[in-house]
């Protein structure tokens, strides 16, 4: 008789990450658009970017009616105790409540488990699970003590991801994971993965790369078997990254390699229709991601700035229209660069709205400035004053009222020895 597969419960409102192959969390390129493009060409499940616990604690939830996306709202403060009267409002975090319902997971950074547990109230209702990163390399992470930091403190990231566990999933019925990478040595790896896996945690995502290890060093796969045996063992799913291309291939090698699924990361930056099969056609041109994209980016009215930043990742760089992207300061300019007429009157609406091809008031007042030197210059050049009027185009002073130095004022220059 064949033994059952031990699988720690998934609660009601959670997912199970096995037999999936998902989108990677990523900074920038894991916002709200790219996640409803990587779905709609068939991620079985979305991360959000990582978002830091402190940036989530003190928001505000709202829904935007335009967009009919949750918004994690805060108002801008510079620092300052009271925010100015003028101060604008920061969308931290955004999910859209009928496309990813079931599909998305929040990913934390944090270095503390009551503030953990503190942020994580605050979107657990939303989201289908809450994911710990333990494996971002970058300084903003680390430095705090969060992200791959974490690996070298496994007492506090075993508190957090316990603190998660016994708090989050009762109280919302979702599931607690954590995504990691691989130490130098297979047994450190083991030894790690076999507490965290202790903790509860209903999933663990290994990123076959060290710590020190960039995107472009190819990913190691000699430990993934045993991290995928020490998580069967205590019933937990897992998810393998590094260097997945596409679902047929992370299918394959999470097939090989005896996890449970895959994440795509870099690939689905670039062009998200590698989720599609090769059944289903495989990728799509560029040009047809492209216009999902920039449709999908205004219709929940993402961040330009945001915008932009995908769009010249996805857009090859030997194109024209990737100079057009890199140039454009509005939505109407992306449509008109990439030539997409049938965007063009909504592109000109949510310019309206955020204000975007319009100089800014810092902008403005250079501008005043300039025209008012020219218009000061012009008036001197035809009372006959050439001379102040050069100078004040050039911002100096005229020869006549320079004063000359005089040999007390100048300061002695030491001869070399």
């Amino acid at each position: 008789m064949t033994e059952a597969v031990k699988k720690v419960p998934i609660p009601a409102k959670g997912v199970d990450y096995r037999g999936k192959v998902v989108l990677a969390p990523m900074v920038r390129s894991g916002e709200l658009p790219s996640r409803l493009l990587a779905l709609k060409y068939g991620a079985d499940l979305v991360w959000g970017p990582e978002t830091i616990d402190r940036a989530i604690i003190g928001t505000t939830r709202t829904v935007n009616k335009q967009t009919g996306c949750i918004e994690w709202c805060r108002i801008q403060s510079h620092g300052q105790k009271e925010p100015p009267p003028d101060a604008k409002t920061s969308v931290i975090y955004a999910v859209h409540p009928v496309k990813e319902a079931n599909k998305l997971v929040f990913q934390m950074g944090t270095a503390d488990p009551e503030r953990a547990v503190e942020a994580a109230r605050l979107v657990a209702g939303d989201v289908a699970g809450i994911d710990v990163n333990a494996g971002c390399p970058k300084p903003f992470s680390t430095s705090g003590g969060m992200g791959a930091a974490l690996l070298r403190t496994p007492d506090k990231l075993v508190a957090i991801l316990e603190a998660l566990v016994k708090n989050i999933t009762p109280e919302y019925d979702i599931g607690i994971s954590v995504k990691i990478r691989i130490l130098e040595t297979a047994a450190e790896t083991e030894a790690l993965v076999r507490r965290l896996v202790a903790t509860g945690i209903t999933g663990l995502t290994v990123h076959c790369r060290t710590t020190p290890m960039r995107p472009r060093e190819r990913a190691i796969r000699g430990q993934l078997r045993m991290v995928a045996e020490v998580c069967h063992e205590a019933g937990v799913a897992c998810l393998m990254n590094g260097d997945v291309e596409s679902k047929d291939q992370g299918l394959r090698l999470a097939a090989e390699f005896g996890a449970d699924g895959a994440m795509i990361a870099t690939s689905a930056e670039t062009n998200p229709s590698c989720f599609r099969t090769e059944e289903e056609g495989g990728l799509l041109p560029w040009r047809d991601v492209v216009d999902e994209y920039v449709d999908t980016a205004i219709a929940v009215d993402n961040r330009f700035g945001n915008t932009k930043y995908l769009l010249a990742q996805m857009v090859p760089g030997k194109e024209d229209a990737h100079k057009a992207v890199t140039r454009a300061r509005s939505y109407v300019e992306v449509c008109e660069g990439l030539g997409f007429p049938h965007l063009l009157e909504r592109a000109r609406v949510l310019d309206e709205v955020r204000g975007l091809g319009r100089p800014t008031a810092k902008q403005q007042a250079a501008a005043a400035r300039k025209a008012a030197q020219s218009r000061n210059a012009t008036a001197l050049a035809a009372g006959g004053q050439m001379g102040h009027a050069r100078a004040l185009s050039k911002n100096k002073k005229s020869l006549s009222d320079r004063q000359p130095v005089s040999d007390q004022d100048k300061t002695p220059v030491a001869s070399a020895a």
